[in-house]
């Protein structure tokens, strides 16, 4: 006899015992209590499809008799040892090959594997986002690199994932998820050791320098050579090493999402990878702090130097952190590489998941439910028009896109926002920054999958609840209407004499320094003692140079630029800025906090309507493709265009031997200006394509975001019983066969 179908194309469960229900109950789950059958039971059966029914609390827990009598003194199969076994024959159990030993199944959950999971892109998060953006500077600097060759360094990884996401999300949507995963940490590891290989092949790192190096009246000279070094061609290597790494982390934010939402329950499946890209915003702060603390050791470790950190020259030891990055990425793959390709009791979820994909009106996107679907190459091309034709998906990516480049841009620039609002040297900017985008950022990736779980929130509602974040956020973003004044800067800003210059003019040589030989190349500002910025302490006109016994502050007297407070001596300056003292700090980092964390506070939710809206065989090709749109629209451009829009602000460009180089001083209120039309712009695209997301959105007939269906029960314990009369329906009629 044909076997009945399931009407939704999922695998059902294929069972020869007799089931019957008496009564529905009421689910046990609590919590993130939703794994499979725990390890502690002494007597289970599993099923076909690899689920084992045993006496822990489950959705089956209202069979009359029970399968087994775990208090039997008879022996039983239940008593020899349990096998898993999916259903399509494949061995689920955990372990590498025929080594599964039983202390291995443990882990064998989705808590288990998400704390894997976790650990990768905790790693990638620190390696990517965290290690590169703390060693750029002293890259540049130990391999002569321009500006635009550290960018395409940067690049490489967001190239590297264009090119493969398309393979990757495809392919492996279909294939073995935990293998595919396994392996690209693994690359990801062989990345970070090819980042760090140029410490290795070069010669050591050596400077000649002198303690009254840039005082007025010493000897100062820069060579201007008209080659560029042959080491610059080390940005290769740094090339190869972030493609590495791009490469490795594709799986991982495509395969590694819908492996979790496919073996947990749906309600819960928000807050599993709400968790999961939480410790992905927790490695960049962890490469920061980690990062800045091996800068303060010289690169050559074991070499005495006369440079101090506070010198322009100083490199750090940029290369400890990706050895160690390397290392645990071969670590953390090997436990991967053991997860089978379906979870033991995950096939209970998929047979309770409710179908929540847009209904296209000429029906086809039915064509995605057939299990065979997506399996080999030539439909590809379907699976792609299928998703194309999908408006709510595809305005979902381009909402996306718009919150990608803002992330972007701000992770990219906020320090420097901050350290030319506030005053700030780059190091404090980038740790208040970093104090900043822990709580604000993480918190706000948990709290949204959590609302999402809380409030059993659908497809509809969810992306309501975009909206509703995109547009708070957007007027928390006014708050830069508001700037703090710039520090007063000799030459720059203020004439030596006091009064103020005209903007976009610069007088850096005047009667006290003109004898002293300033370079312009030169840039070391210093805070006068009349709390004035200066150039350098030769333009401040300082002739000697001490260090204070307490925190190795340099302090530059005899300086003839700075007034003088005391007849009998010149007036002195410190190492550093002068230190702002703007009311309105506080005021901006609370607005600034409130913007992070409703940009954030919609990230997890927007993901989860982009799973539901699409059929269950596309989720994985539809994150990849998601991901090609948010990159290509957001993530790449969005740094360069923050960067092109600061540059308009910028007062003081650094002078290369008579080429413009990076800026030096930037106009505080242009900079928070044109920040703030920057933000409104993308936040009223991202509220057009949110709020057109919702109205296109065509729920399913009959589930509780179509108009048709019935009032949705308030309980989830109602939810629950639904989902379980469905699947009793199924055991019934699967044994009637």
């Amino acid at each position: 006899m044909e076997m009945p179908q399931n009407p939704r194309g999922e695998n059902t469960f294929i069972s020869t015992q007799s089931f019957v229900f008496s009564s529905i109950p009421t689910p046990a789950e609590n919590g993130f209590d939703i794994d499979s059958p725990g390890t502690k039971e002494l007597c289970r059966t599993p099923l076909s499809n690899g689920t084992v029914l045993s006496n822990a609390n489950s959705p089956l827990d209202s069979c009359m008799q029970p399968l087994c009598n775990a208090t039997s003194g008879k022996s039983s199969p239940c008593s020899e040892e349990v096998k898993y076994v999916s259903s399509e024959g494949e061995n689920i159990a955990c372990g590498w090959g025929a080594f599964t030993p039983d202390c291995l199944q443990f882990f064998n959950t989705p808590k288990g594997i998400l704390f894997f999971l976790c650990m990768a892109s905790f790693l990638q998060g620190m390696t990517v986002n965290g290690f590169i953006n703390t060693v750029i500077t002293s890259i540049e600097r130990r391999y002569d690199l321009h500006s635009y060759q550290s960018g395409l360094i940067a690049s490489s990884y967001d190239i590297a994932a264009c090119v493969c996401l398309t393979f990757v999300s495809y392919f492996g949507g279909t294939g073995h998820k935990p293998r595919w995963l396994g392996w690209g940490v693994l690359v990801m590891g062989v990345g970070s050791f090819v980042f760090a290989l140029p410490q290795f092949t070069t010669g050591n790192y050596e400077v000649n320098f002198s303690q009254e190096f840039g005082t007025c009246g010493s000897n100062q000279n820069i060579s201007c050579a008209g080659s560029t070094s042959s080491l610059s061609n080390y940005r290769f290597v740094f090339m190869l090493g972030q493609f590495l790494h791009g490469i490795g982390a594709t799986p991982l934010y495509t395969l590694g999402v819908t492996y979790l939402d496919e073996n947990v329950k749906s309600n819960y499946s928000p807050v599993y990878i709400a968790i999961f890209y939480t410790a992905a915003i927790l490695g960049p702060a962890a490469g920061y702090l980690i990062g800045g603390a091996l800068l303060n050791i010289y690169t050559e470790i074991g070499r005495p130097t006369e440079l101090t950190t506070e010198n322009p020259l100083w490199v750090g030891a940029w290369w400890i952190g990706f050895l160690g990055a390397g290392a645990s990425a071969f670590l953390i793959s090997i436990p991967i590489l053991g997860y089978p390709r379906q979870l033991p009791g995950s096939q209970r979820y998929v047979v309770m998941r409710v179908s929540e994909t847009h209904q296209l009106k000429d029906g086809s996107h039915k064509t995605a439910s057939d299990p065979d679907f997506g399996k080999t190459v030539k439909d590809l091309p379907l699976s792609l028009w299928l998703l194309l034709r999908n408006p709510t998906f595809i305005l979902l990516c381009l909402a996306g896109a718009t919150e990608a480049t803002l992330i972007a841009g701000m992770s990219t620039f906020g320090p420097k926002f901050l350290e030319s609002q506030f005053s700030l040297s780059a190091s404090e900017a980038a740790t208040l920054f970093g104090y900043l985008v822990v709580p604000a950022g993480g918190g706000g990736t948990f709290l949204g999958g959590f609302f999402v779980n809380k409030f059993k929130l659908r497809c509809s509602g969810i992306i309501k609840f975009c909206l509703f974040c995109t547009l708070i956020s957007l007027l928390a973003i006014c708050i830069f209407f508001m700037h703090c004044p710039n520090m007063p800067m000799a030459g720059v800003t203020l004439k030596y004499n006091g009064s103020v210059l005209p903007e976009g003019s610069l007088q850096l040589l005047a009667s006290c320094n003109e004898k002293c030989g300033c370079l312009r190349e030169i840039y070391s500002p210093v805070c006068g003692t009349d709390n004035v910025m200066y150039y350098s302490p030769c333009h401040a006109g300082c002739s000697t140079v001490s260090v204070l016994p307490e925190g190795d502050k340099k302090v530059y007297r005899d300086c003839s630029c700075i007034p003088q407070h005391f007849p009998s001596r010149l007036g002195h300056a410190t190492a550093g800025k002068c230190t702002s003292s703007c009311q309105r700090k506080s005021l901006l980092l609370v607005f600034v906090f409130v913007v992070i964390l409703f940009t954030f506070l919609s990230s997890i939710p927007a993901l989860t309507a982009t799973l539901r809206c699409v059929s269950d065989r596309q989720r994985s090709f539809a994150l990849g493709i998601q991901w090609i749109v948010v990159r290509t629209l957001g993530g790449i451009p969005g740094p360069i265009a923050f960067g092109w829009v600061i540059d308009k602000a910028c007062l003081l460009w650094q002078d290369q031997c008579g080429d413009q180089g990076s800026c030096y001083i930037y106009q505080n209120s242009a900079m928070s200006h044109y920040t703030l039309i920057a933000g409104i712009v993308y936040k009223v695209f991202g509220i057009v394509f949110f709020g057109s997301a919702y109205l296109l959105y065509k729920p399913p007939r009959g589930s509780s975001d179509s108009p048709v269906a019935s009032p949705p029960s308030s309980s989830s314990a109602s939810e629950n019983t639904t989902d379980l009369q469905e699947r009793g329906s199924v055991l019934q009629t699967q044994n009637s066969v």
